[in-house]
Order: structure tokens, then sequence, then C-alpha cells
């Protein structure tokens, strides 16, 4: 990894995680934060719409390096970056990384080998009015991480959608937003 990233102290933990880890279109990311703050006008007074990080010293960051610094804070389960694929991408689809997939690593092989040959996914892709859902389906386990890769899976565009609006379909993921 390389030198130590910043310390990242939240708030508030239903607030949601961003990370930018790419510089190159200063437009893309004013839209990606603005998708961010319609998610949840009208919902409540925020005093943010996400914990936003915009320091190039994450310029470039993998999503291994955002992980392991993410995972310091203990109360996050989920950290979403705004990488290159972000800001080449009309959706402006933001990589949710799952914090909870390390919970696995001490599994007993006697007991949990097919999860251990065959992990859950650990990543997926999220539109920014989704992040809320995601973020608060996950901070109170409603939903579990692979919900949503199965999600994308099945969504023509690969991405994870707010899905408010067929919530009371069945099926449907539950949705949970500040």
């Amino acid at each position: 990894m390389r030198e130590e990233l910043p310390e990242i102290v939240r708030a508030d933990e239903w607030v949601p995680l961003v990370i930018r880890t790419d510089y190159t279109d200063d437009a893309a990311w004013g839209e990606v934060v603005a998708a961010l703050e319609r998610a949840v006008e009208g919902e409540r007074e925020w005093e943010s719409a996400a914990h936003l990080v915009e320091d190039r010293r994450w310029d470039g960051v993998t999503g291994d390096e955002a992980l392991a610094a993410a995972a310091r804070d203990e109360e996050l389960s989920v950290v979403f970056l705004a990488d290159g694929v972000t800001m080449r991408s009309p959706l402006r689809p933001l990589l949710a990384l799952d914090l909870g997939a390390d919970d696995d690593e001490d599994l007993d092989p006697v007991y949990y080998q097919e999860l251990i040959d065959s992990p859950p996914p650990r990543e997926v892709r999220v539109v920014p009015d989704a992040v809320h859902m995601v973020h608060g389906n996950l901070q109170l386990a409603n939903v579990d991480f692979s919900e949503f890769a199965e999600e994308a899976a099945a969504d023509p565009d690969g991405v994870v959608r707010d899905v408010t609006a067929a919530s009371a379909s069945p099926g449907s993921l539950p949705h949970c937003g500040p």
C-alpha cells in the first residue's frame, strides 16, 4: 500500500462515505455530488447528503487500498468510490465496496469450505441516487451485499438503482434511506 492514507472521521454513521479517487473530470464529480444531494431532498434536514472525501492523496487509490483505510471505522459497512468508471460513464456509477467481506477471513474450513471456495461478491456499481438506499440497508443489515450484487447483475447496465418505486412488489429490496 502507498503511504498512509489520511484517516476518515465521519460525524454521522447514517451518512454514506464517498471517496473521490479520480480527478480527471471536475464536471463529472459535480454531477455525482448533485445527484447525491437530490437523492435526499425532502427526506429530512441533513447536514450533508454524504460524507465526501475530496483529497488528492486519494487519487488513484485502488479498491483494496480504500478498503484497508476505511476498515479503521468499525461502524462502516460499505464505502463508495468515485473512480475512473464513475467519471467516464454517463450513469456516474460509484463503486461500492463491502467492508463486511473481511469478516469471512477466519472461517473454519470444516464448516464453511463452500463459502471459502466461492466467496460472495465484495464490490458492485451503484448509481448516485441509490447510494443512500444501499448504505442504509447495509448499515441496518436489512440486506446482504450479495443481494445488491444480484440486483446489479439483473440490471441491463450492471448497476444497482434506487428501487423505491418497486419496493412494494414482491422480491424487491426494501428501501431504507436517510
